[in-house]
């Protein structure tokens, strides 16, 4: 059984009350999240808010841990930790993994030392997040202190969708520890009080993510590393990936963080937990039953150039990132997705004019889970998203209109979604298990290789990016290429000398006739799994 945790920022939570707790509880319930993950900052008022929330998950049957962090306030002294850890792990509802408390951290990696003595004391299985070292320093911090990583790189870099390279480092030096694999739908933040004002592209980031995380479930050799998913988060409003209600009294970081407006105002995320029940069944038991067909979409209201004006950059030099123009990281497109039985066409309309140049991007092999497309935006006006089947329409989404100019809320989705009447109960034809990969992608000069590689089912978690599954009986597998064929059965070695690689080949004679571009991919693809 694999947990599936939330981000839960508890300074947002310093008004809330017991039946706030308790219907955000409720939700993530509904939502098949397991438990909260609760962000908390040194000096935070911490002893009149978490006992609501510990009353609240123990009425409910739900899951509570700590995630110290080391950042928003300072680090923590280590006896404050112990005597957070002495008042809370030992309530009902405090989470615990192979009969210890689990606890994790955002950052704090010069503490790694304090936690020797924590975990004895009070029992701790520990699963930092010191994504700032890598997961291969991460390891190392306090003579191997860490029980397992979680990794907060959830977003991809610049103009690119997502990759998984970042989890292949941390699954290759954990080494059958248990990884904490990192899913969010969006990364916008304007909050100069903070010293923050960037984006990461978000996009196709909340599909792109389920399906990678799929796939590390099929994948030989991790399935029985990466243990857990955190979505991150539920409530963190002034960085945009929020998917929980919105309440006013929460916002509070608009006005410490001084940002030019609140743009998480009127923007619900609510829809982006609409199908998490069937995806987190998916990921959890690899099948996962549809009840309920559905349709989402989210869109930005304003176009990409439109807000430069407010000094937001794509990447950010804080993180010792090149940086871009935001319209060069976001696209203006329309994103949607459907979780059917079967075969639905979708269209679009924005101030009533069809928009043309997109629709499905994937579907199902069998045509039953998860369906996702877009479409490029042109105008302004409300946006109308409809889903069709059999000549009648079955769901319809009208979203908020979209402006010309900057309006807001600034880089901030607006996310929608509109139930399928009636109840059904429909599985994919094979589990995951039983399912092989059919499509993928690889960035740089891995496009070409990954591409004709991944249909063969041949698509390493370190270099590739699989894109869909499928019946293998329904895809046989052509003979792979003799580039395809010879890369996997080169051995190689690199050293280094004079700053060279060096590369020893192990080929038959009759195969070295291997092209020069086969080799200098495959050496890419070394590289990239040896390099943190």
């Amino acid at each position: 059984m694999r947990a599936r945790t939330d981000p839960y920022k508890v300074d947002n939570a310093s008004n809330y009350t017991l039946g706030d707790w308790t219907t955000d509880i409720q939700l993530a319930q509904q939502a098949h999240i397991d438990a909260f993950a609760l962000n908390v900052a040194y000096r935070d008022n911490l002893d009149s808010i978490l006992p609501l929330a510990f009353q609240a998950a123990a009425n409910r049957g739900f899951k509570l841990f700590f995630s110290f962090d080391y950042a928003g306030h300072g680090a923590w002294p280590k006896d404050s930790v112990g005597t957070m850890l002495t008042k809370y792990r030992t309530l009902p509802a405090y989470f615990i993994y192979k009969g210890k408390y689990f606890v994790s951290t955002f950052e704090g990696p010069d503490s790694a030392d304090d936690w020797i003595d924590l975990k004895s004391q009070y029992n701790v299985f520990f699963m930092p997040d010191w994504s700032s070292l890598g997961a291969k320093e991460a390891l190392l911090r306090g003579g191997g202190v860490a029980d397992g990583l979680f990794n907060w790189a959830a977003w991809p870099w610049g103009p690119q969708d997502m990759d998984t390279y970042t989890d292949a480092s941390y699954l290759q030096y954990l080494n059958g520890k248990p990884y904490m694999m990192p899913v969010s739908p969006w990364f916008f933040t304007n909050l100069p009080g903070y010293n923050k004002n960037w984006l990461w592209r978000g996009d196709s980031l909340w599909y792109d993510r389920w399906v990678q995380a799929a796939f590390n479930k099929t994948t030989p050799g991790i399935i029985d590393s990466t243990e857990f998913v955190e979505i991150i988060s539920w409530n963190d409003y002034g960085e945009s990936h929020y998917i929980g209600p919105l309440y006013d009294k929460a916002m509070e970081a608009f006005t410490i963080g001084q940002a030019p407006s609140n743009f998480a105002k009127d923007m619900p995320h609510d829809g982006w937990r609409m199908f998490l029940p069937y995806v987190i069944d998916l990921f959890k038991t690899g099948t996962a039953t549809i009840t309920q067909e559905g349709l989402t979409a989210w869109y930005r209201l304003s176009p990409g150039a439109a807000c430069v004006s407010t000094g937001t950059s794509g990447n950010t030099a804080s993180q010792l990132q090149i940086e871009f123009s935001p319209a060069e990281i976001v696209q203006d497109r329309i994103f949607f997705s459907a979780l059917l039985t079967s075969e639905a066409s979708i269209s679009v309309t924005v101030g009533g004019v069809p928009q043309s140049g997109g629709g499905w991007t994937w579907k199902p092999d069998d045509r039953v889970g998860v369906y996702y497309g877009s479409v490029p935006f042109s105008g302004t006006g409300n946006v109308v998203v409809t889903l069709v089947r059999n000549g009648a329409q079955i769901a319809q989404i009208n979203g908020r209109a979209i402006g010309g100019g900057c309006l807001a809320s600034l880089y901030n989705a607006w996310v929608g979604s509109a139930p399928v009447a009636g109840s059904v109960s429909r599985s994919p034809t094979l589990p995951l298990s039983q399912q092989t990969c059919v499509s993928g992608i690889g960035v740089n000069n891995f496009g070409g290789l990954c591409g004709y590689a991944c249909q063969f089912g041949y698509c390493p978690i370190s270099a590739c990016n699989a894109g869909r599954w499928a019946n293998p009986s329904q895809h046989p597998r052509k003979q792979v290429s003799r580039d395809t064929q010879l890369l996997e059965r080169m051995q190689v070695t690199l050293a280094s000398a004079h700053g060279s690689a060096i590369m020893v080949i192990a080929l038959p004679p009759e195969e070295r006739w291997l092209s020069a571009s086969a080799l200098a991919i495959f050496l890419d693809f070394r590289f990239l799994s040896e390099l943190e």
